[in-house]
């Protein structure tokens, strides 16, 4: 198991968190391969770390519609 932070997104109508590729790659997760993920909603000051992430590509848009 690997403990991630990541940001959501909206795509559309619905809210999406993509995986960094350090987590993919420990896990080895494979496309279109079933995942379970655990949701909990951390206390607002993680987010700091985040501040860099930029906006998807619209190639990523295209990918997740």
């Amino acid at each position: 198991m690997v403990t991630i932070l990541a940001k959501t997104r909206r795509v559309g109508g619905s809210i999406m968190v993509t995986l960094p590729k350090e987590a993919v790659d420990a896990l080895g997760i494979r496309e279109d391969e079933p995942v379970e993920i655990e949701v909990r909603i951390p206390r607002r000051s993680y987010f700091g770390i985040l501040r860099g992430i930029g906006s998807f590509a619209e190639e990523d848009r295209a990918d997740h519609a």
